[in-house]
């Protein structure tokens, strides 16, 4: 049964890298498509009801492009639609989220020094969030709010920045991080699947019917595309912090979160208003490093450190690895092989937090990830990093054989 460790985890490897797949072919079009957009130049030659064209080279080849903002006056033969990236990157990124989060509750999602909650009511609140956070998100669009950009766009930014303080006051640093990345892609991927692609489906059928196609199915389709565009760089963030504590694993984890929005505004402010040959604002990029210096400050306040006592108590889950015969001398291993890096205050030269806020500390820190220490010290070699600690294969043995007796003496 203990091969269902290494199962599991070459099944969120795959998913995770099917995720980065239609991930960057789906930002990559968005981005494209947006540069196009603001690129357009309206000039007297093009047919009717085209608004705008580009030339473009690439590839050996040159491209011309018109864009009609509402429909050409016949359906072409071909017409393709770009709508299962975001499908698809939604799809393995929530299925990401289960394999992760779900599956390891215990270890990833819950902290029960933040909120005591047992895993079914973690998972139904983290499906519960990203449910009504699109459906706040749609009513403000479709309210009287979504025709002031501007007015909307600060409201929008309320939301998130709460959502971002809400989801650390429920889940550990890194899930909250995790869930706002993937309420934010949430909404991106429903926009695409419920508004933007239906609404061209609208217009190709009025097309198809000989009707003249309603403008407003074009401007509706074109704000959440814009909402998209800007929400990108935050996601992308979201999706790698969980890499590094220094973002998710401090006092002020959510004001970072809230930080990282302003700076993929102003990011993407700077290459849309280039693309639409409109200047090139170098005052963006001074806000963005000063926000990002402001981010790296806030990251130096340390989170108040929770479980680090060693009366913490083992959870029920992870109670067969502590009570393993092995344990003992697995724990005098790891705190004389990994706990110089995993502990609260590292001692290890150029280590200033527990890579990825893994602490080592005492019994329940350890039994928590018995199954990442047998994957990553004990079926393979990836820690410690190139052996730095010089860790024995006797000893690499010993880990596997504490995670697999533990396993095997749970079943009987």
């Amino acid at each position: 049964m203990y091969e269902y460790a290494i199962a599991w985890e070459w099944l969120a490897f795959a998913t995770r890298w099917f995720h980065v797949i239609t991930a960057i072919a789906w930002i990559g079009s968005s981005f494209y498509f947006i540069a196009l957009d603001l690129g357009l130049v309206k000039r007297p030659h093009l047919p009717p009801g085209a608004y705008g064209e580009e030339w473009q080279v690439h590839g050996g080849g040159f491209y011309h492009i018109q864009k009609y903002l509402v429909a050409p006056a016949q359906m072409p033969e071909h017409l393709t639609w770009f709508k299962y990236e975001s499908y698809f990157t939604w799809l393995s990124g929530f299925l990401m989220l289960c394999i992760v989060y779900y599956g390891g509750a215990d270890l990833f999602l819950i902290d029960r020094h933040i909120l005591d909650i047992s895993a079914p009511v973690a998972i139904l609140i983290s499906l519960a969030s990203l449910a009504i956070g699109w459906i706040v998100y749609d009513l403000l669009c479709k309210s009287l709010l979504g025709k002031n950009t501007w007015g909307l766009m600060a409201v929008l930014y309320g939301v998130i920045v709460f959502m971002a303080w809400g989801y650390t006051q429920l889940f550990t640093g890194r899930a909250a991080f995790l869930h706002l990345g993937a309420f934010t892609a949430t909404i991106m991927s429903a926009n695409v699947f419920l508004i933007i692609i239906p609404n061209q489906k609208i217009v190709v059928a009025d097309l198809i019917a000989g009707r003249t196609p309603d403008p407003k199915y074009g401007v509706v389709a074109k704000q959440r595309s814009l909402h998209n565009n800007y929400l990108t760089l935050p996601v992308i963030f979201f999706m790698l912090s969980n890499h590094y504590p220094l973002a998710f694993g401090t006092a002020f984890n959510w004001v970072i979160a809230a930080l990282v929005f302003l700076m993929g505004v102003t990011i993407r402010h700077w290459f849309n208003t280039t693309h639409a040959r409109k200047g090139r604002p170098t005052w963006t990029w001074l806000v963005s490093v000063v926000l990002f210096i402001l981010i790296m400050w806030l990251s130096t306040v340390p989170r108040v450190l929770t479980g680090g006592s060693e009366t913490a108590a083992v959870a029920p889950a992870f109670q067969q690895f502590a009570g393993d015969p092995h344990f003992p001398a697995v724990k005098e291993l790891i705190g004389t092989r990994c706990a110089m890096c995993h502990a609260a205050e590292p001692v290890y030269e150029g280590i200033a937090r527990p890579p990825n806020g893994v602490i080592f500390e005492n019994d329940a820190q350890i039994a928590a990830h018995a199954r990442e220490i047998y994957i990553q010290a004990g079926r393979s070699h990836a820690m410690p990093p190139g052996n730095v600690t010089e860790i024995t294969s006797d000893e690499r043995k010993l880990l596997v054989a504490w995670f697999e007796s533990a396993v095997e003496g749970k079943q009987q």
